[in-house]
């Protein structure tokens, strides 16, 4: 049986190929695409070859094929349904960390299934949402807290999305985009330019992948604040405002990184107890803010191309797949 994949073949440049497919063994199962997303933050660094070489292998993503900088077949936002395998999952919608292909071969622990209230297109955000999950698990907000979630791309506003329903003393999505106001109304979270933001935040997470914004989340933050930065630069390299008052403030930053269960919850959870939290968390009808109208699947370069280009303010790009691949 054949399957067709998305391969980035050169610096901004990707295309669609064949290839066999093994038969699914015992504790294995096949499962037909419905949708899969684009994480625009990784994935269009892999697709300029962005990469820096020392964190290629830690990069890696859990179904890669080939090494970056490329060719590779790189992705993780995949939901499908299962043709082929243990009875329990037969005819289930799942979730798995797989690449942009319309069939494939996983092991059975490798899948996750959707609740039923969660929608295909939805659930294509599931690994998003787990980053914000790890990252509320690396900060935990506590009653009465005022945070800044400075950044509003896919990352920031899933993590303000489940902000909003705790007990916060104050919350803001602080973003220089003005288009953004109307995604944080839709989220009902409170949006506000960087001039704009409150300052003396007891927690800051950082989620632009910019140096103006890593500036601003530090300036927000009061005394003894810790800030949990969820940004990844690639091959770039920011400069960190860690003059003037940063050490007699006391200030902190923590990193918060989804390859590894938070250390305040690794002993009880692991990374699939971790996944199922955020497709419940989906259930939540506010994450369609975060999804733009479907392309298909054939039409991925093109959608790549664009989104690499800068074109548009899509978030999730999401990618419908035929309901019978003609090839097999």
């Amino acid at each position: 049986m054949d399957a067709t994949a998305y391969w980035t073949v050169a610096p901004g440049r990707g295309e669609l190929r064949r290839e066999q497919l093994a038969t699914p063994g015992r504790d294995e199962v096949l499962v037909r695409t419905l949708a899969s997303g684009i994480s625009r933050g990784t994935e269009l660094l892999v697709h300029r070859h962005g990469v820096p070489a020392s964190v290629r292998e830690r990069m890696r993503c859990p179904f890669q094929a080939g090494d970056l900088p490329g060719a590779v077949k790189y992705g993780y936002l995949n939901v499908g349904r299962v043709e082929a395998g243990p009875a329990h999952l037969l005819g289930e919608r799942v979730f798995c960390l797989f690449p942009h292909q319309d069939r494939f071969v996983v092991p059975v622990s490798a899948v996750t299934v959707v609740p039923v209230q969660v929608p295909t297109e939805r659930a294509v955000l599931a690994g998003t949402v787990e980053t914000a999950v790890n990252a509320l698990w690396d900060g935990p907000p506590r009653i009465g807290d005022r945070v800044a979630v400075v950044g509003g791309g896919m990352v920031g506003l899933s993590v303000a999305t489940l902000l909003r329903r705790f007990l916060l003393g104050r919350l803001q999505l602080v973003d220089v985009d003005p288009a953004k106001a109307h995604l944080a109304r839709r989220l009902g979270v409170q949006h506000v330019q960087p001039d704009e933001a409150a300052a003396d935040c007891d927690l800051v997470f950082h989620a632009s992948a910019s140096q103006a914004g890593l500036a601003t989340a530090l300036r927000l933050l009061g005394d003894e604040g810790e800030l949990i930065e969820l940004s990844w630069y690639g091959d770039t390299e920011p400069q960190v405002p860690l003059g003037a008052d940063f050490h007699v403030r006391r200030l902190t930053i923590r990193a918060s990184q989804v390859g590894r269960v938070s250390p305040t919850r690794a002993a009880r959870r692991g990374p699939s107890d971790r996944l199922a939290i955020a497709l419940e968390q989906l259930r939540d009808p506010a994450f369609d803010a975060l999804l733009a109208p479907a392309v298909a699947f054939d039409q991925l370069p093109q959608a790549m191309r664009e989104l690499a280009a800068g074109r548009g303010t899509t978030l999730c790009q999401v990618i419908n797949y035929p309901e019978e691949p003609s090839h097999v």
